[in-house]
């Protein structure tokens, strides 16, 4: 619950302040008749998130276990890709995000008509929705469909909304750069996990030697699928299930947090250490790149000063 809380929130805030950046702007402009046009595009846009979630909860019923299996793994693998995509976005445009956006409402409001401004609406939540729905699939599948994921990704969300709301109407500050910033180191050990079991649904469908195939490796004595170096790289890489009961808080906790799970096969293990030690790099060697171009900044630019409104926060 408390994962898929933090993903609803911090995915969730991302999109809020996306909205709020557009509505503060048409008021600005003394255009507020085109907000329920843009206000059809975010509609439109959490309509289909919430399709996709239905179409992949729902239409995975029918289907064998192997294809289940299949299809959550290459699901994971695309929730895995956008997330890491969004990361280093959000830390290499996240001060032009603003621009942006009022850029994109210029040229919707003097060039386009009531479809350009739907669309500007749709596509500024689209992206944010799509990710957030394959995320949360991704780690309510790794938990077995657990009511209580579902809860925390449902209040994250909520809690994101009123956070927003709060921070447009000026009774609340947040340090969003801050925020952000840790919850994207969060994001990258989370994805990690879902790389993992990634792995394991694949391995699970047949798609990647292991365990479950002909080529694991078997253990001379029990005549079961052997366990630790000797069984690299198509076996059982732990098995701690006796002292990490599967399924318990304990194990909940880990998996939600870390990744880790009782019984992982080496090809998990692997992808979890490599995309940590790579994206772990690239997002920590990101993150010190920013900090030693931030003394060229000006103390009244946005990125330094403390934010008065939801619009300058969202530039931040």
């Amino acid at each position: 619950m408390l994962a898929t809380f933090l993903i609803g929130l911090r995915e969730g805030l991302e999109a809020a302040l996306v909205v709020g950046i557009l509505v503060a702007y048409l008021r600005r402009l003394g255009r507020s008749d085109a907000l329920p046009r843009m206000w059809a595009g975010v509609g439109l846009a959490v309509a289909l998130a919430l399709g996709i979630g239905a179409i992949l909860t729902f239409g995975a019923y029918s289907l064998t276990f192997e294809a289940q299996e299949l299809i959550g793994g290459l699901m994971s693998l695309l929730a895995v890709g956008m997330v890491t995509w969004m990361i280093f976005w959000m830390q290499k445009a996240g001060r032009t995000m603003k621009a942006t956006l009022e850029g994109g409402l210029d040229r919707a409001l003097t060039q386009g008509g009531v479809w350009a401004l739907v669309a500007i609406g749709f596509v500024s939540v689209a992206r944010e929705g799509i990710e957030t729905t394959l995320l949360l699939w991704s780690m309510v599948q790794s938990f077995g469909d657990a009511p209580t994921a579902l809860l925390g990704a449902v209040l994250g969300l909520v809690a994101a909304v009123a956070i927003g709301w709060l921070l447009a109407r000026g009774a609340v500050r947040l340090d969003l750069r801050r925020f952000f910033t840790w919850t994207s180191g969060f994001l990258v050990i989370v994805a990690a996990g879902v790389l993992a079991y990634a792995a394991m649904d694949l391995q699970e469908a047949g798609a990647l030697p292991g365990p479950f195939t002909a080529l694991a490796p078997v253990d001379s004595v029990t005549g079961a699928v052997a366990t630790g170096w000797a069984a690299f790289p198509f076996g059982w890489a732990f098995d701690v299930s006796a002292a990490i009961a599967p399924g318990g808080t304990l194990a909940t906790i880990l998996q939600a947090t870390v990744g880790f799970m009782p019984r992982m096969t080496w090809l998990q293990v692997t992808a979890w250490v490599v995309y940590l030690a790579v994206v772990g790099f690239l997002f920590v060697r990101g993150l010190r790149s920013r900090r030693s171009s931030t003394p060229h900044s000006t103390p009244s630019s946005a990125a330094d000063a403390p934010a008065e409104s939801l619009t300058d926060q969202g530039a931040v």
